[in-house]
């Protein structure tokens, strides 16, 4: 019985003997315990949980060098490799998963408009639902702060800045002439159709320094990477038709819109200010090929568009009033392809091509000019871990713009070719879940003028609440004159802005505020002495300004059920002295105050959705000759309401009405004076006032689709 007795004892000692205890401890970059982690050596079933402290124990057969594994929700995992007889009495700090969805993103200056961002100001249904914008993604950006409205033109003007100062881009690809083309108080829109788009990014400032020529903003489509099914739209609309169509396969995809417009039915029911002879029609289409690769996506998108019109205007120095005609042809390609090269490296490169033609009329002058334009980039990023990654590419740009003038006795010739080449690095420093930090450089080299610029940039942002973060930005930003600058003159600089953002921005639960302050300076603006560009007119850089103020920003879509709402108020205060200036004054197009309110309401049992619009805008400066002084009278205040509802007839079929001005606010955007005066020595002066006061649209809109439920309600 002792034998025995000493035999199991010897046994269960060289159990005991072959058994190592692991434990230790975890707890986070704050030394605090963290309850709950999994802690094991990789590839076996030998692990614990932590308990309350952060503590765990458990032991293991495994002998030798082994992993030792950390994972925590919300924390990076950690690994650690040692031998098995050292894995005791560890202390184990975690690291904060930095790419978790509540962690820190750098805000300052830009707004998304994506499904799939962990920050959306906007969605794609937006673009199209809100009630003003009649369905111009340009139109739903005019609502967001920093943005004055400026009625008459159509464009984007952002924090003080020409529409000029604004570029888009396609899939990360410059396009150069993005507005279709139209003639005073006619707005312009957007040549592209937001049916093809499913995110946009709108940067009112601070900027990448991916992007370049571009002083006040950039505003980045995205197409579609891959259908959900194949469908086919159509549009009866009060203005013109429409048609879409989306084949899908197993790696690719193909989609198309088409559209036709023709105001001249629309003039013959509803007046209108302009004496139409050719009233405005255009034909628009476009298309997206996508082809999907076992590590990448290859895109082909392409536009086409033609317009034509001719109409006699007012105009205070002609009792007849001033002819005017235009027929423009756009064509735009642009193919883009993204991939994954493997080892963390990722590939972006694309590339764009233009041409342009229009043929302007205005009384015995005839003008006629083409442009040319490309545009190559190459992208490469290395993600080193999720804490660091590291950017850089190259890019060119190449115009040739050609212009001829005719007129009685008069035959001249102008024009300018320019190639610009950049470069661009950039790295994303991930401190925490709760601060980040972009640090980029950018170079670019005008051959026009035969020098280099070089931009820092820099962006920081730091998470002060759970919900809440503030973001910093500064950057230097360049672009070259626009072409009716430098067809007459090439001996200038680069303008410049430099950026100065402050950020603070809250989201929860379907809400979001952003509060943004700013400050540019600009340098370098193009001064000529004459009242239009010309010519013979003196060209000089010498011009300066600033642009500062406060942009405010609340949206709501779940406090109130099936309420969606936002407001926006930006404050401005600019001045410049620049193109014809006496001196530095706030120009016409910047209003002090803008501010807008969007609402959109779904009513079940009326398969509605009806959303409303008002816009604000304070005072625009005039010169009055009859008073003195530059830039120093103002307008009245600008008011607009628009009113719109979309009605399911049924699941696939809309009918979709709209009206701009519903209240028909008699607004004025600025003044003519006579050229001379009158014998009492008085300037006669009009009111420039829009073409119509208030706009009618009505459409039907019908998705046939292989599930039979999809319908275009994103698409109104």
């Amino acid at each position: 019985m002792k034998t025995l007795t000493k035999i199991l004892i010897f046994l269960v000692s060289i159990v005991l003997h072959s058994q190592t205890t692991v434990s230790g401890k975890v707890m986070d970059n704050k030394s605090q315990p963290i309850e709950g982690a999994n802690v094991y050596l990789d590839g076996t079933y030998d692990g614990a949980t932590t308990d309350v402290n952060g503590e765990f124990l458990f032991t293991t057969e495994e002998e030798g060098t082994q992993a030792l594994v950390v994972s925590f929700l919300s924390f990076e995992t950690k690994t650690i490799v040692e031998e098995v007889n050292k894995l005791s009495n560890l202390q184990i700090k975690l690291r904060e998963d930095v790419e978790s969805l509540d962690a820190v993103v750098l805000s300052a200056g830009t707004f998304e408009a994506n499904d799939n961002s962990k920050v959306s100001v906007l969605k794609p249904l937006d673009v199209v639902t809100t009630a003003s914008a009649l369905g111009d993604f340009v139109g739903a950006l005019q609502t967001l702060p920093g943005t004055s409205n400026v009625a008459e033109d159509g464009r984007l003007f952002v924090r003080g800045g020409d529409a000029e100062e604004t570029q888009i881009f396609i899939d990360g690809i410059r396009v150069f002439t993005p507005y279709t083309p139209t003639t005073n108080n006619l707005p312009t829109r957007g040549r592209y159709s937001p049916f093809l788009f499913d995110g946009i990014t709108f940067s009112t400032g601070g900027y990448s320094s991916e992007f370049g020529q571009a002083l006040s903003s950039v505003l980045l489509l995205n197409t579609i990477n891959e259908p959900i099914q194949e469908k086919t739209d159509i549009s009866i609309m009060s203005v013109g038709v429409g048609l879409g169509n989306t084949q899908k396969w197993e790696k690719s995809s193909l989609s198309f819109n088409t559209s036709y417009v023709n105001l001249g039915p629309y003039f013959d029911i509803f007046n209108n200010r302009n004496n139409w002879d050719r009233p405005l029609q255009a034909a628009q289409g476009e298309t997206v090929y996508r082809q999907i690769f076992d590590s990448g996506i290859l895109k082909f998108y392409a536009a086409f568009d033609f317009t034509d019109l001719a109409t006699t205007q007012e105009d205070i120095n002609f009792e007849e009033g001033l002819d005017f005609s235009l027929n423009n042809k756009n064509f735009y390609v642009n193919t883009s392809y993204k991939g994954v090269l493997g080892n963390g490296w990722t590939l972006n490169t694309g590339l764009s091509y233009t041409y342009a033609r229009n043929k302007i009329g205005i009384m015995t002058s005839d003008v006629r000019d083409t442009e040319n334009s490309a545009h190559v980039k190459l992208k490469l990023k290395k993600r080193f871990n999720s804490r660091f990654k590291l950017s850089f590419g190259t890019e060119q740009f190449i115009t040739d713009f050609d212009e001829k003038f005719e007129d009685t006795g008069i035959n001249e010739n102008y024009g300018f070719n320019n190639n610009i080449t950049a470069g661009f690095a950039e790295a994303d420093l991930i401190f925490s879940k709760d601060l980040a930090l972009k640090v980029g450089v950018r170079a670019d080299y005008s051959s026009i003028f035969n020098d280099f610029e070089i931009a820092p940039r820099t962006a920081l942002a730091y998470k002060t609440s759970k919900n809440g973060q503030v973001s910093l930005a500064y950057g230097n930003f360049f672009q070259n004159p626009n072409n009716s600058i430098l067809k007459f003159e090439q001996n200038l600089r680069a303008e410049k802005t430099t950026h100065y953002i402050l950020n603070y921005q809250y989201v929860n639960d379907g809400k979001i505020f952003r509060a943004e302050a700013y400050r540019k300076d600009y340098d370098h603006l193009v001064k000529f002495d004459s009242e239009f560009t010309t010519f013979d007119s003196e060209y000089n850089s010498n011009g300066d300004g600033f642009a500062q103020g406060v942009d405010l920003f609340w949206r709501d879509n779940t406090s109130i059920k099936n309420l969606d709402y936002w407001i926006s108020y930006s404050y401005l205060d600019t001045e410049r002295d620049y193109r014809n200036f006496q001196n530095s004054a706030q120009p016409n197009f910047a209003t002090n105050h803008n501010f807008s309110v969007v609402g959109k309401y779904w009513i079940e049992s009326w398969k509605s959705q009806v959303g409303l619009a008002y816009a604000f805008a304070s005072e625009r400066p005039y010169t009055n000759p009859n008073r003195g002084g530059f830039l120093t009278e103002r307008t009245k205040a600008f008011n607009s309401l628009s009113l719109n509802w979309a009605y399911l007839l049924d699941q696939q079929k809309i009918l979709y009405f709209s009206v701009n001005n519903v209240l028909g606010f008699k607004n004025i955007n600025n003044y003519q004076y006579a050229d001379t005066p009158d014998l009492n020595g008085q300037f006669n002066r009009r009111a420039i006032r829009p073409g119509a006061d208030q706009f009618f649209f009505i459409g039907f809109f019908w998705t046939i689709s292989e599930d039979g439920k999809d319908n275009q309600l994103n698409n109104l």
